[in-house]
């Protein structure tokens, strides 16, 4: 594995947006994309209170990207970040730094001030 997507991206993903994006993920090898736990239930949140994708589209993304579990590995980095309020954002920066994988992401303001996250937008 090589890149665990933000939710943004995986939201765009699921829906079929983006060229680009689509484009950068048709180069990467089979196994090179994940996606966080965190991830998985910030964006079926989302889906269950009527924002897309339905839960249907998400799952249908999932099916082909491994969910990985966020570990005590992840806790332990976690608690180690700046303080910043308590976010999905932060758990994800968190999962990506154990796992030493690059996040991708449209918002990579949100992740500025997290020391050594490696952080890529293929959106645009």
């Amino acid at each position: 594995m090589k890149y665990l997507f933000d939710s943004n991206v995986v939201i765009r993903v699921a829906l079929g947006h983006g060229e680009a994006l689509r484009n950068r993920i048709a180069e990467c090898d089979e196994g090179d994309i994940a996606v966080s736990a965190v991830v998985y239930a910030e964006v079926a949140l989302g889906s269950v209170n009527g924002k897309p994708p339905a839960l249907d589209e998400l799952s249908t993304f999932l099916s082909e990207v491994p969910v990985l579990p966020f570990d005590a590995a992840a806790a332990e980095v976690y608690a180690r970040l700046p303080f910043r309020r308590g976010s999905f954002d932060r758990l994800i920066a968190a999962h990506a730094l154990a796992l030493d994988l690059i996040l991708v992401t449209d918002n990579t303001s949100d992740y500025d001030d997290v020391p050594g996250l490696r952080v890529e937008n293929w959106v645009r």
